[in-house]
């Protein structure tokens, strides 16, 4: 028997692993004129989420049929994809052989403001740390706490981002962006084989930089190494990339780096 809100639950309806344990991986897609942004992309860290975790992954072209239709009945917004080990189990160890489960909502535009992406936006080092777990790192998986605690603590500040370390003082991420940075006249992106999640748009601005033979370093970053970036900017599938124009009061402006991404990414 399970009961929701002091009400017993519709027939068929059981506990979901996701809910239970966040044992499932999300993607959200940018949807424009009626065609998910970066789709591919997208798709194939869905399925390597699936593999390291050891979910069932659902069929990949019929998931892709399935999203580019509810990408054109939408014409503009945002599709939110949530796939679980879906139910079953005892505790914490699953049902061999239990079928997965997907969820897909259409979700509203949400709003790009121009100024974020010209004039650039505040950021501020956050207290919050995230744990280093490398069988999770660069997942998008649904054990999202961390993050929650940290936008929370974002919002009592006037900041747009907050950028997050581990615990050895790395920078690792914003809450919900990945992050560039120009140091010592070289792009610099923070490793991620800790923490942190590998973004579809840093993957896809990697790519570019280099297909253009753009050296970009991928490495651990020393939070105290920012005191000397002379660009910083952040980056997801949703907002494209933002310069940073301030970092706890420091200004910095916008440069040919964030310039490029935001090209490339307007292109995609």
């Amino acid at each position: 028997m399970l009961w929701i809100d002091g009400a017993a639950a519709p027939p068929g309806v059981t506990l979901d692993r996701g809910l239970e344990f966040g044992d499932g991986l999300f993607e959200t897609i940018a949807v424009h004129d009626g065609r998910g942004r970066l789709l591919r992309r997208h798709l194939a860290r869905l399925a390597t989420g699936c593999a390291r975790l050891g979910i069932p992954a659902p069929d990949p072209a019929a998931l892709a049929a399935e999203l580019e239709a509810a990408a054109r009945l939408q014409g503009s917004g945002v599709l939110k994809l949530i796939v679980t080990r879906g139910a079953g189990g005892h505790g914490y160890a699953p049902d061999a052989g239990a079928a997965s489960r997907r969820w897909l909502a259409a979700l509203p535009p949400r709003p790009r403001a121009t100024s974020a992406a010209t004039a650039g936006v505040a950021a501020r080092v956050l207290a919050t740390r995230l744990a280093e777990q490398p069988l999770l790192a660069g997942l998008k998986h649904l054990n999202r706490l961390e993050q929650v605690l940290a936008r929370r603590e974002l919002a009592a500040t006037a900041a747009d981002e907050g950028l997050l370390q581990d615990g050895h003082g790395r920078l690792v991420c914003g809450t919900m962006t990945n992050v560039f940075a120009v140091l010592d006249r070289r792009l610099v992106t923070p490793a991620l084989e800790r923490a942190g999640v590998a973004g579809v748009m840093r993957a896809a601005l990697l790519d570019a930089w280099r297909g253009v033979g753009t050296e970009v370093e991928v490495r651990d970053v020393d939070m105290r190494e920012l005191a000397a970036a002379t660009e910083l900017f952040l980056t997801n599938a949703l907002i494209g990339a933002w310069p940073v124009a301030d970092l706890d009061g420091r200004a910095l402006a916008p440069g040919p780096y964030v310039r490029a991404a935001q090209a490339w990414a307007d292109g995609w």
